[in-house]
């Protein structure tokens, strides 16, 4: 998933973006998540909420979210120190 969230703090998400990303989480999961049916004895595919509870790690967009809200941070604790190294206005 590094790959996938490289720069992600400067990205603006759309709704149908961040379902795009939500589809895309739930195929690479499932590449892994399959499960035999107690009953019949077939394999057969996990639904998404079967994956999410398998595979407890926060969703990709979560993920996304938290790292914006953490850059925001470092930009705005910056604000004060970049004003003053360009020679803005103090």
């Amino acid at each position: 998933m590094p790959v996938v969230l490289y720069g992600c703090e400067t990205w603006s998400l759309t709704l149908r973006e961040e379902r795009r990303l939500r589809v895309f989480e739930n195929m690479a999961l499932r590449v892994f998540g399959s499960k035999r049916d107690e009953v019949t004895g077939e394999w057969r595919k996990l639904h998404n909420e079967e994956l999410n509870n398998l595979y407890s790690s926060p969703s990709i967009v979560r993920v996304i979210k938290s790292r914006r809200m953490r850059w925001a941070g470092h930009v705005a604790r910056m604000g004060e120190r970049c004003v003053q190294v360009f020679g803005g206005e103090t």
